[in-house]
């Protein structure tokens, strides 16, 4: 059926204008429902700690959240109005949660979501670290855009970083929504090579799989030679030319996410191209 509703989170009027350049022409392409969500955070006090807050202090508060909000919005509209497809503007309060919670359930309802790579300088406190709990908690495959990222429109030259899990599954078939007809598709696996590729059954099943919906797949082994699986991913997408890289995201625990590291952390830090996650 395609992507009928995407969810675009929209934090700085900067990363607005990135996003909507990936955001606005797939919307066209499937004619989708294009929701852009903005957050406004709350000014909280908390109970425990005595101290006043004077009424100048909320007035400029509410006055800058209200600047940004302006900004956000008004380039959305330069990008969405001369378009035929339904956009909508969402503002939305964060009040006593945080915007990572009010972007999650916003998610829910949506084919797709797609946010801007973390920007510590200018994000603010309570969007720090959403991409990962949104892409933990929504259920929903979520593209996350490199934020200085001007390339070209996705879906016609992917990359899918696959191995035998839950994770990779859900990505493989989250890839067919967001790929062209025709599209070329690389399915990597990185690590020892099989000896034998013909022996790769799982692999020459998730090809044929592609190949039945009308892309044009090719299944390739990779091993690491002393780089992490982020790098290599990241490597053979320049190498092919990748429009976007998609991957299941974290297959591990919390806990060996925190103590190892994880390769979807690795993508969020380093990723030079859109990359699609899958949980």
């Amino acid at each position: 059926m395609g992507l009928k509703t995407i969810l675009v989170c929209l934090t700085t009027p900067e990363n607005t204008e990135t996003l909507l350049k990936l955001a606005v022409p797939l919307a066209r392409k499937h004619n989708a429902h294009l929701v852009g969500l903005h957050t406004v955070e709350a000014l909280l006090v908390y109970p425990g700690i005595a101290m006043h807050i004077p009424e100048p202090a909320f007035a400029s508060f509410n006055a800058s959240q209200r600047k940004e909000t302006e900004a956000i919005k008004k380039v959305f509209a330069k990008h969405t109005s001369p378009e035929d497809f339904v956009s909508e503007f969402r503002l939305i309060r964060a009040e006593a949660v945080s915007a990572a919670d009010r972007m999650v359930e916003c998610a829910r309802a949506a084919d797709l979501v797609i946010m801007a790579h973390e920007d510590k300088d200018n994000d603010r406190y309570d969007q720090r670290n959403v991409q990962a709990q949104v892409i933990r908690q929504s259920g929903r495959p979520v593209i996350v855009v490199p934020s200085d990222y001007d390339g070209p429109e996705i879906g016609t030259n992917l990359l899918l970083g696959w191995s035998d899990t839950r994770e990779a599954a859900r990505a493989a078939h989250d890839l067919i929504e967001v790929a062209n007809e025709g599209a070329n598709l690389t399915v990597l696996r990185v690590g020892k090579p099989p000896s034998n590729p013909l022996k790769d059954v799982d692999g020459i099943d998730i090809a044929e799989m592609f190949a039945r919906h009308g892309l044009k797949p090719t299944l390739e082994h990779r091993q690491q030679s002393g780089n992490s699986i982020a790098e290599v991913l990241n490597q053979a997408a320049f190498e092919k030319g990748a429009d976007l890289i998609v991957t299941g995201a974290f297959g591990h625990s919390r806990t060996y996410d925190f103590v190892i590291g994880a390769t979807t952390h690795a993508l969020l830090r380093e990723q030079k191209l859109p990359v699609l996650f899958s949980k």
